[in-house]
């Protein structure tokens, strides 16, 4: 990584005194200006939601907004999407390399081999009420994981690390699967090790005992690539979540499961599902010019569209918009209702000056709740398959921030406007 600068810009204060501040230069991207040294004038930056400070240095994911550009350690994603399949994704993003056939088959055998949980871990979800939303048990089931794997805690060991990444990215689709079975009431499905990655999820969703499931290789390539587009982007709300409580010390299930927590949260993980029921409500194609003036008037929000980041296309999109129509022509529901409104909405909006001028391009989430929904997942699962895509993204950027010699335990400042100091008076004085 190039750290180095010889640029400075300096700030010059009301007083006379200067401060020099080091202009640092990354790999891509705009530079970053170095402000540690304000706090030895006492003097702090202001920046709600931490739009314009970089948290720390990563080599893990690249995105450029404007140029629509998402990258995994430099390679991007349109490529992994097309070429590449979760597993081999993983081992890039949290060892650095896309692996070579040896190393592949050698990653795939770790994962596959810790793919079980414990079985007192199943008990403990009886605990729960059966209606209970599945990112709940998500969020205390993940937790708990520390509480019977004590043998990899250490995250000053690189051992360690490396083995509770691997049962963090084979177990979390168990306890996904496990959860939407207990919502459902059937009986849990246990992994086959015959099964890919993505595969053995499907089958511990869908399969029951009753009758042999075989896999659809289209929903499976079709999972594969929503689980590939969403396993990491870079410092969002879910992975400054994890990289904050590990910058404490604290062991990586219970890092992950602050992940899925903060992942819960209708403005990160739901947005496709918002997008879903946009579609739902608008209800037929003949209601869509209707619902664009709408959202001009300021009537309605049109969910699906545009991006905090992305002011260019988002280049999942395109991805997945393709996958769409594989698995909808697959189900044979190319008529299907949804999809036929989400592309007049998509045709409309692209056509109309007032989303052009404001670059309000279809992102992933539009077209991957109308997938999901077809391959039979239902909607309260739905940020449960982005907190199962995700975990890798968590792992690898909470074992970077581990590995850093700069990393301190996180501690922002604030921009205090309460009360002066004053002095207590007994209550019988008031």
């Amino acid at each position: 990584m190039n750290m180095e600068t010889n640029r400075i810009a300096t700030l010059t204060l009301d007083d006379g005194r200067t401060l020099e501040l080091p202009i640092l230069k990354g790999t891509l991207g705009p530079d970053v200006i170095d402000i540690r040294n304000l706090g030895k004038v006492g003097l702090f930056t202001y920046d709600p939601a931490f739009f314009s400070t970089s948290s720390c240095i990563s080599e893990i994911t690249f995105i450029d907004g404007d140029e629509g550009l998402l990258y995994y350690r430099g390679y991007p994603i349109e490529q992994l999407a097309e070429n590449s399949d979760f597993l081999e994704v993983c081992h890039l993003l949290l060892n650095g390399e896309l692996p070579d056939a040896e190393q592949k088959a050698e990653f795939i055998s770790n994962i596959t081999r810790h793919t079980m949980v414990h079985d007192q871990l199943a008990r403990f979800l009886n605990g729960f009420r059966r209606d209970a939303h599945p990112m709940a048990v998500m969020v205390g089931v993940v937790g708990a994981l520390s509480a019977f794997y004590h043998d990899s805690l250490d995250i000053n060991n690189p051992q360690h690390r490396v083995v509770s990444a691997h049962r963090l990215l084979a177990k979390v689709p168990t306890i996904a699967a496990m959860a939407y079975k207990y919502n459902v009431g059937e009986p849990f499905v246990y992994p086959k090790n015959k099964f890919s990655y993505v595969e053995n999820f499907l089958y511990m969703m869908f399969s029951t005992p009753a009758e042999e499931y075989v896999p659809n290789p289209i929903l499976v390539r079709a999972l594969e690539r929503i689980l590939i587009l969403h396993a990491d982007h870079e410092q969002n709300a879910s992975t400054s979540t994890v990289r904050l409580a590990g910058s404490s010390g604290a062991n990586p299930f219970a890092c992950i499961a602050s992940g899925i927590a903060a992942l819960w949260g209708p403005a990160h993980g739901g947005a496709n599902e918002a997008a879903l029921k946009m579609l739902e409500e608008i209800g037929d194609v003949s209601r869509v010019a209707e619902y664009v003036q709408g959202v001009k008037d300021k009537k309605y929000r049109l969910m699906g569209f545009g991006h905090r980041v992305y002011k260019n296309m988002d280049p999942r999109a395109k991805v997945m918009r393709e996958t769409c129509y594989e698995v909808l022509k697959e189900l044979k529901l190319e008529n299907n209702k949804l999809f036929e409104l989400a592309m007049e909405l998509e045709k409309t909006a692209l056509n109309d000056p007032y989303f052009i001028e404001r670059k309000l391009y279809p992102n992933v989430d539009f077209y991957s709740g109308i997938v999901l929904r077809a391959i039979g997942i239902p909607t309260n699962m739905f940020t449960v398959i982005f907190a199962v895509a995700r975990t890798i993204g968590w792992v690898s950027q909470w074992n970077e921030m581990v590995a850093d010699v700069e990393q301190k335990i996180g501690r922002p400042r604030q921009l205090y406007r309460g009360a002066e100091r004053r002095d207590f008076v007994p209550v019988n004085k008031r």
